[in-house]
């Protein structure tokens, strides 16, 4: 069983994938699964497949939950436009997280950067960090302590995020297949989401070829004059995340972690949020006004009878 297939197949793993198959079973059963699936990539799941059915939802059906709306910034390109764009869209939508998508690595820094100077809590996904440090980065957006994740489409695909009702295209893609990927980030089982993007009018004609697509034909267009310069400011994340630095190969378990900070009727559980664990580290969310009061206990607490050094998740961007 092969998820995100088209991409499997398109991104050199073909090789490894034949000598998978080649090691399995002549009497198998062979499942491919993707939201889009390209002809050329027919062509070479056919050589794995014997007598293959495909089976096709319609892209209407799946989409029919997101609301679609593309903004115009006009004819005069510049990233201060664009960035201001994006702030505009995300302080007037007031979505308790959102997925901002950029094209490229260096606009995917820039836009995370600009929002951590106006006040958004924000953090970047692009292809150059490490595991370790793309895990770190999910895991805060996934317990609320970050609400806004900027990212490359390295994002658009495999990522289970739960209740993710706002998407950003700050880049439309150039490839239409990534748009259908980038806003089905929301809008998920069966909820309801918003998918927004914003383009200059010389990419007008990317828009037009995505209104050309059945899913798309509800979605409208206007100036994004129609968004007015927010008047407030940014609300904070309700959680706060604390990075220990000791993971399942020390043999940490949830309950240890949860155990620490409740110790001597430190702090109650209920301001405790998800503890996600790791080889080599652990993080756990903690309601913000308390974030203080449990790096301090966890600093003079011990987990399965060792001290471990912890900090809290840094909130800016490499």
């Amino acid at each position: 069983m092969l998820d995100e297939a088209d991409r499997m197949l398109d991104m050199g793993f073909e090789e490894d994938l034949t000598e998978i198959i080649e090691s399995t079973s002549k009497k198998r059963q062979t499942l491919l699964f993707s939201a889009t699936f390209p002809d050329n990539i027919k062509a070479i799941a056919d050589q794995y497949l014997t007598q293959a059915q495909h089976i096709n939802v319609q892209p209407g059906k799946i989409l029919s939950n997101i609301q679609q709306h593309f903004y115009s910034l006009g004819n005069k390109q510049s990233d201060e436009t664009r960035l201001d764009a994006v702030y505009r869209l995300l302080m007037n939508f007031e979505a308790e997280a959102c997925m901002v998508f950029c094209n490229t690595k260096q606009s995917t820094r820039d836009t995370a950067k600009f929002l951590i100077r106006q006040g958004i809590s924000a953090l970047a996904l692009h292809g150059d960090l490490e595991q370790r440090e793309r895990d770190q980065v999910l895991i805060q957006f996934r317990n609320g302590s970050c609400q806004v994740l900027v990212a490359t489409d390295v994002a658009a695909r495999g990522l289970d995020i739960e209740q993710l009702p706002l998407v950003i295209n700050a880049d439309l893609p150039r490839d239409l297949e990534v748009y259908t990927h980038r806003i089905g980030r929301t809008g998920r089982a069966g909820n309801e989401g918003i998918a927004l993007g914003i383009f200059f009018e010389q990419e007008r004609f990317r828009v037009d070829a995505l209104f050309e697509r059945q899913e798309n034909k509800e979605a409208s267009i206007q100036s994004i004059a129609v968004i007015g310069h927010p008047k407030g400011t940014p609300t904070a994340p309700s959680k706060r995340s604390i990075l220990i630095a000791g993971g399942r190969k020390n043999k940490i378990r949830p309950g240890d972690i949860l155990g620490a900070l409740t110790a001597g009727k430190a702090l109650n559980g209920s301001v405790i949020g998800r503890i996600d664990l790791l080889d080599h580290s652990s993080i756990v969310a903690i309601d913000a006004e308390y974030a203080k009061q449990a790096l301090q206990q966890l600093e003079t607490s011990k987990i399965k009878g060792q001290k471990f050094k912890v900090r809290f998740c840094g909130r800016g961007v490499d």
